[in-house]
């Protein structure tokens, strides 16, 4: 049973996807069609009042969706419905689009961090692709990153991480980043955020000088900041290196 209740709301076709790739049994998963909205929206504010009234006080509510004004709007509705001081958090696909470099919008002031994803790493492999296929691989990558970062949480897998890290790190007015990565593009970049969690997972045929020098690495690159560093070996992962990376700073 998890510590706390998990509720993923993807709005929008990717939002959806995303929150469809999510493989965590017991937690709800709701996927919120912007059509249906439009044809009635009196209607849906019912439905979304019905769905959203008896949200517990202690659940994380992530929003996950495109940064398109009527997703936004749709987001907006539902928070008029769940408690005050519900832990929210928002992530939000924005191909090609550095949110950090922005100001705050009006909206982020309900919220405690806003994750974005510029999706550079997917538009690097599709450069000669459509958005679709980099959203596409993006939305699977994604859903499996909120699994990983779950999965880390509820078993207090790596040492040091734990849920009042996570909490620690997240609460506030925050614009950060969430990234599960098999590899690092240390030319990116890492050096502009304030705090965060950097898990290393290892497989066992994986020399552990090679995840110290992950470690170092970003050590040197996100030096004199607050960050909580998590390694650990695991078997059955090979060869394979997974880093999830959440890093924020105040916006």
């Amino acid at each position: 049973m998890s510590f706390f209740p998990y509720i993923f709301v993807g709005i929008g076709n990717n939002g959806s996807k995303v929150v469809q790739n999510i493989s965590i049994e017991g937690v709800s998963k709701i996927v919120i069609n912007p059509t249906y909205y439009l044809l009635g929206k009196s209607a849906f504010h019912q439905n979304l009042r019905d769905l959203f009234r008896n949200v517990p006080e202690d659940a994380i509510l992530w929003f996950i969706l495109e940064n398109k004004p009527i997703n936004v709007e749709i987001m907006e509705v539902i928070l008029e419905y769940v408690p005050r001081k519900l832990l929210k958090l928002a992530y939000l696909l924005t191909p090609q689009k550095e949110l950090v470099h922005e100001e705050k919008p009006l909206w982020a002031e309900n919220f405690d961090t806003v994750f974005y994803d510029s999706l550079w790493e997917f538009l690097d492999e599709y450069t000669s692709s459509s958005l679709e296929s980099a959203f596409q691989m993006a939305t699977r990558n994604i859903g499996l990153m909120f699994t990983r970062l779950y999965y880390y949480l509820e078993n207090q897998m790596l040492v040091n991480v734990d849920y009042a890290d996570f909490f620690n790190m997240v609460t506030g007015s925050n614009i950060g980043i969430l990234r599960l990565l098999r590899k690092v593009d240390f030319d990116w970049h890492w050096g502009i955020w304030d705090r965060g969690l950097v898990n290393i997972l290892v497989g066992e045929k994986v020399p552990l000088s090679y995840a110290h020098k992950i470690l170092h690495t970003f050590q040197r690159l996100l030096k004199e900041k607050d960050i909580i560093w998590g390694i650990k070996m695991e078997e059955g992962l090979g060869e394979g290196v997974e880093i999830l990376s959440l890093l924020v700073k105040r916006w």
